[in-house]
């Protein structure tokens, strides 16, 4: 018998005779003695491989000694809960690759998603977008036109097609999910069309509708904002008024505050949700405080349909934006701090919340298995179903990496037939943590699911490769957070789901 490959360590606060394993693919979560836990650690054929151990992260320490060899009852318990195990790490690995596998080809074979890119253009020219060269460089115009009634109808065409690719029967169709996306969809001059859009897949089945919008122009969408129509919106701040008048700003130079304002309002008090995401970067981290006073004052935190949560900018490639960026990790615990000295910023959603809610609702149900976690074996909807139509009538599978013909996921073409570029379908919907030749050795892997591609290719050249973004330390923080609230009594903060973690 060998500890498994798959064993989390994580300290309990204020216990320092207990530690807590979790086990990566089995999701058992045990309380044990430190004994215990330094008994496992005495088994592990041999010191985890990277990313476990790099330079953003270590593991927790374990008293040092001879270990003491567990009763035979614990040693079944820990052998029952996976913690133990006979494979070889060869053999657990394969077993480790063979559960993500079938897993994801579950999930591919479900209902797709879908999101409509109406325009790439924008009113807004925010320095971070990654879209900001198509409206200021002169090269990039052409892809500026806004989608027409016959592309619409391509893609009504197209979507019993793609679903047929993903087992779907044409009787059996679920409500669809459809996402309307940029550029900003919700410009005025769009409302024609998103009308026509929104009536024509009502036509076609029931649909689910929401939007990622900058909520500048919102107001002049009416009817179509509520909860049986567009009944969801994110919409971006990037600071309190001032800060976020200097960052998310018009072609002229002038500030987008006071207009997202009234059109959040407006839009919270026509019974829809509205999810607020706060980019975050060193430059404006310190006024967070700002923007839960903000929200406060606006009385946006009453709402049951309304939530904030932040996410950090990533950097672009050049030293100043890796200079000025922070991961995850660095924002949450910045975050944590900011709410022990002002109450206040618990409206803002960290990072990490979803782990600390997973771990909390286990911790509330017990140790059995009806409550474990769900299973990321890949990252995000990129690799498992989502299609992104453009105006063009080109498909991408991630929103990030739109506007570019060469790196499609493919096409629909003048009599609504759907051309998918086997190359780049078998590049994004097979990444997997069994794909990638580091996160299938990390223990982790089943919670993450290996991190962004495109910030995995940002860095390494390549889209199978890990991007973890302090994961571990992530992790461990957040289950010891969840156990801290749950020997409290205390309640920890519910923020909605987000529409993309990065």
């Amino acid at each position: 018998m060998r500890t498994s490959s798959y064993t989390i360590y994580v300290d309990l606060p204020d216990n320092s005779q207990e530690m807590l394993l979790v086990h990566g693919y089995s999701g058992a979560y045990d309380r044990v003695s430190r004994k215990v836990a330094t008994y496992l650690r005495s088994l592990e054929a041999r010191r985890p491989p990277r990313p476990l151990y790099g330079s953003w992260t270590s593991e927790p320490a374990l008293e040092g000694g001879e270990a003491e060899k567990p009763s035979d009852t614990t040693l079944e318990v820990l052998r029952r809960r996976g913690y133990l195990t006979e494979l070889s790490e060869e053999e657990e690995e394969a077993l480790l690759a063979r559960m993500a596998t079938k897993i994801h080809q579950q999930k591919v074979a479900s209902m797709p998603s879908y999101v409509i890119m109406p325009t790439y253009n924008c009113n807004l020219r925010c320095a971070y977008c990654f879209q900001d060269h198509m409206r200021t460089n002169p090269k990039y115009q052409h892809l500026l036109r806004t989608i027409k009634p016959e592309m619409v109808d391509r893609i009504i065409q197209a979507m019993p097609k793609i679903e047929g690719r993903h087992g779907i029967a044409a009787d059996k169709t679920p409500p669809r999910s459809i996402l309307f996306f940029g550029g900003e969809p919700l410009l005025a001059v769009n409302l024609p069309i998103i009308r026509y859009m929104v009536d024509k897949f009502l036509e076609l089945g029931p649909a689910n509708f929401a939007a990622v919008s900058n909520a500048t122009e919102l107001e002049a969408y009416g009817d179509l904002i509520a909860p049986d129509r567009i009944a969801s919106i994110q919409v971006t701040l990037d600071g309190p008024p001032d800060e976020h008048d200097r960052r998310r700003i018009y072609a002229d130079g002038s500030g987008s505050w006071e207009k997202i304002r009234r059109n959040v309002t407006w839009a919270l008090e026509k019974g829809v949700s509205i999810s607020v995401r706060l980019n975050i970067d060193r430059n404006n981290i310190d006024q967070m405080p700002g923007v839960a006073e903000a929200i406060h004052g606006e009385g946006w935190h009453e709402h049951p349909k309304f939530s904030a949560y932040t996410a950090p900018i990533q950097p672009v490639g050049d030293p100043e934006s890796r200079r000025t960026t922070m991961n995850s990790y660095e924002l949450d615990q910045a975050l944590s701090a900011m709410r022990a000295m002002d109450p206040k910023v618990k409206v803002l959603g960290r990072p990490d919340d979803t782990i600390r809610n997973h771990a909390h609702r286990l911790f509330l149900n017990g140790n059995g298995t009806s409550s474990l976690p769900p299973v990321r074996e890949s990252f995000c909807s990129a690799h498992v179903g989502m299609y992104i139509f453009d105006a063009f009538g080109d498909i991408y599978t991630c929103w990030e990496r739109t506007g570019d013909p060469n790196i499609r996921l493919g096409y629909i073409a003048e009599d609504g037939e759907v051309h998918i570029e086997e190359i780049h379908e078998k590049l994004w919907r097979s990444r997997t943590v069994a794909s990638n030749p580091v996160c299938r050795k990390c223990r982790y892997n089943m919670h993450c699911g290996g991190g962004c591609a495109v910030l995995a290719e940002g860095k390494t050249g390549k889209y199978h490769m890990n991007f973890c973004d302090a994961y571990a330390s992530r992790f461990r923080a957040s289950v010891a957070e969840a156990y801290r609230a749950y020997t409290a009594g205390e309640e920890l903060e519910v923020h909605a789901d987000r529409v993309c973690d990065q």
